[in-house]
């Protein structure tokens, strides 16, 4: 099932984060599915913690980002708009380099509330975080 409102691209959500933390810590939209969204991070200077490893809030910006970008093209834009209610993170395995892949999927997509699973994994898929978001639906 597509859950998307508009036909939706990958540059278009990533000149969206233009001037934004998720340009600052170069996150990229790198694909779009009929019911996710999915986007990459690096894990650099940018996003590490002082021992070394990809910081945990960086997870939470990473999920943040893709779940609420999603969730912004799953409702009319000209009369709604979504913003993040709540966010809970598992971090499960830690990270020192390369990039992080995370993957958006609804498990609700209703008209005041959403709520998202966002799955954060390393190159190798392996897990690294598990994120649940909920956003507000709110009218213009």
């Amino acid at each position: 099932m597509k859950i998307w409102q508009y036909d939706i691209t990958c540059e278009e959500m990533n000149l969206r984060g233009n001037n934004t933390m998720s340009d600052f810590l170069k996150i990229e939209f790198i694909e779009i599915g009929d019911n996710y969204l999915m986007a990459k991070m690096p894990v650099n200077e940018r996003t590490k913690q002082p021992i070394g490893i990809m910081h945990g809030g960086a997870s939470c910006v990473l999920a943040e980002t893709v779940g609420s970008t999603a969730a912004n093209y799953c409702v009319n834009r000209d009369a709604h708009y979504c913003v993040g209610l709540d966010i809970n993170t598992n971090h499960v395995r830690s990270i020192k380099e390369g990039f992080v892949i995370a993957k958006a999927t609804p498990y609700h997509l209703g008209r005041l509330t959403q709520v998202w699973g966002i799955e954060i994994s390393n190159a190798e898929n392996q897990l690294i975080s598990i994120n649940r978001l909920t956003m507000a639906v709110l009218s213009k």
